[in-house]
């Protein structure tokens, strides 16, 4: 093998650091280190009465019913027990979840802020809240308008819409739900928080604009390049019309791809509507949204990303794209290279966390928990690190608080099979009852080291309040509020009854979230501050870490065993630190069984 001479060895020395310090320089400062808050619109707060859906808006949506009764689900109702206007189609409660609403709208969700600001956050990712048939709004009519329900005028709104030409971005309209989000927009950045929209640009709806002139005119329509067709109507070959749906979902079409990512028709109309909502009419991009999620983000080729992401920094410089990527690190690798994305949502951190907190008899060993966090905190670069949304859940994957009540079941890194078998309606096993207080322990050791741990954790909405939930749908009830009462959960899917499960708001799990949160933002060390692990004790399932910032240290002690144990170290002798809560000055620890003690020098 050729061996490298000095000069050669160090010039490749050189060029690595370069490209180590420019890997550093592409995330945004202000999205490191912060607590994000995902709210899945639908089910958070009705704030506005007069806007509920009717049935006929959801025609499009599964399971395709918009004739069987319908009503407003009652917000505080029991969540499996079919109500009476469900009762009349004979179908079972899966098929009526599917098509219940319960009215949570945008003018809920700025009614709720200074809520959301009192828990510690900083920023807020909203799901879907374009126009959209579905609750959870990921098969989009369109991208430059608000879903007309969300806003004060659903009627007024369409009619406006009608008059456009969507191809003219000119004709354009700003109806009552869009200038409602700007609104929120506007009430988010009063209160010094962020806030990102959902971007789903792989598919669209089946009765979106575009698709629907497809179905009409086939290749006469002025959108017939947008999607991947394989075949159209035509009597005289014989053919039928066939496209490609998202995972053969027929009512999510594909939009079609060559070797330069999407093609020109609907590219040109994802990039007019990403700047919409960016620099709205065009008035500064301080009225605008502060960056995306990016749906299903791998199914996306990454020409498409590398474009749309010059786009974004070209309208904001600071912009935040954080991607929808369930891959191991190998894999994920080209998406966080600075071209593309800034940060994924981070299952790969859920993952590590629930085999470790989570599994009793399959958990992960302390050393290998932390063997595996160091793998994934040092892949992609601390600023990359800094940036990841370390989550637990969201509206993908079954509650933390119903995941901590299934302790020995599938490893969550085992995403598909995990997915599957975490759905009440997969498996009845599964346990979708209210957690008991030592399953509610084990969520709060997880939480505060979520908190603690190095990157931006974000929990899902209701996490703090005790929500609990199997997988979609079960994971998407809506929220609980202090100020409403809820009838007990009694019901099983198949309407058979077991014992209430009392619904409340968890105040004490609350103040547990917000004691962290607020904890972060008092110490940059937690913020910015770099990782050491100081112990790893198999014996006594200890693990010990450090979080250091400009002198400031702050130091970690986890009992992940059901026996109390007793630590010290070089540290702690050094009598220079003190409990971050008690201010008690600490030469040694005891820490409680499933819990947590958090030291600091300062």
């Amino acid at each position: 093998m050729k061996t490298l001479s000095k000069s050669c060895f160090l010039q490749t020395c050189l060029l690595f650091s370069i490209f180590v310090t420019a890997q550093q320089k592409f995330t945004p400062e202000w999205s490191k280190g912060i607590v994000w808050y995902q709210i899945f619109p639908e089910r958070f707060n009705n704030g506005d009465l007069t806007n509920d859906p009717k049935a006929s808006d959801q025609n499009g949506a599964y399971p395709f019913d918009d004739t069987s009764a319908f009503q407003i689900h009652p917000w505080t109702s029991d969540w499996y027990q079919l109500q009476p206007y469900e009762q009349q189609n004979g179908k079972d409660i899966y098929y009526n979840i599917q098509r219940r609403r319960y009215g949570g709208d945008l003018q809920g969700i700025i009614d709720k802020l200074d809520y959301i600001k009192s828990l510690g956050v900083n920023a807020i990712y909203l799901t879907p809240i374009f126009w959209s048939p579905s609750s959870h709004k990921y098969d989009a009519l369109c991208y430059h308008h608000v879903d007309p329900t969300f806003g004060p005028d659903p009627e007024g709104d369409v009619a406006m819409m009608k008059k456009e030409n969507p191809l003219d971005e000119k004709t354009w309209v700003w109806t009552k739900a869009d200038l409602l989000a700007l609104k929120l927009i506007k009430e988010v950045h009063a209160r010094q928080m962020r806030v990102i929209f959902d971007g789903v640009f792989n598919h669209i709806g089946v009765k979106s604009f575009a698709f629907q002139d497809v179905e009409k005119n086939q290749q006469a329509s002025p959108y017939s390049d947008w999607f991947d067709i394989s075949s159209w109507n035509d009597v005289s070959k014989g053919t039928t019309f066939k496209y490609k749906g998202w995972f053969g979902v027929k009512t999510l079409p594909e939009f079609k791809e060559d070797q330069t990512g999407i093609v020109a028709g609907p590219k040109q109309y994802i990039f007019n509507a990403t700047k919409r909502w960016m620099n709205p009419m065009d008035q500064g991009i301080q009225n605008g949204i502060d960056g995306w999620r990016l749906d299903v983000a791998y199914d996306v080729g990454h020409p498409f990303w590398k474009d749309w992401r010059k786009w974004v920094r070209s309208i904001n410089p600071t912009a935040y794209m954080t991607a929808e990527l369930v891959y191991p690190i190998e894999k994920t690798r080209p998406y966080l290279e600075g071209d593309e994305f800034d940060a994924t949502m981070n299952y790969n951190f859920a993952f590590i966390v629930h085999d470790f907190f989570i599994q009793e008899k399959a958990a992960s060993t302390v050393t290998e928990f932390d063997a595996r966090l160091k793998e994934l905190r040092e892949a992609f670069g601390n600023d990359v690190a800094l940036n990841m949304q370390n989550l637990m859940n969201s509206h993908d994957a079954t509650r933390l608080a119903s995941a901590v009540a299934n302790s020995d079941g599938k490893k969550f890194g085992d995403w598909g099979d995990y997915f599957g078998w975490s759905q009440k309606s997969n498996n009845k096993t599964y346990n979708a009852r209210k957690p008991t207080e030592d399953q509610i322990q084990k969520q709060k050791l997880i939480a505060a080291f979520q908190l603690l741990y190095l990157g931006s954790p974000m929990i899902f909405y209701g996490d703090e309040a005790g929500i609990w939930g199997a997988n979609d749908p079960d994971c998407r009830k809506p929220m609980i509020w202090a100020d409403k009462t809820y009838d007990p959960e009694t019901y099983n899917p198949n309407q058979s009854k077991h014992d209430p499960d009392s619904v409340v708001f968890n105040n004490d799990l609350f103040e547990w979230y917000q004691k962290f949160m607020t904890l972060r933002q008092n110490y940059k060390a937690i913020q910015l501050g770099d990782y050491t692990t100081i112990e790893k004790d198999e014996a006594k399932k200890l693990y010990v870490f450090s979080r250091k910032f400009n002198g400031e240290e702050v130091l970690v002690c986890i009992n992940r065993s059901d026996k109390p144990i007793s630590y010290k170290n070089h540290l702690l002798a050094s009598k220079k630190f003190k409990d971050v809560f008690t201010k008690k000055m600490m030469k040694g620890v005891t820490i409680k069984p499933m819990d947590l003690v958090v030291l600091s020098n300062n």
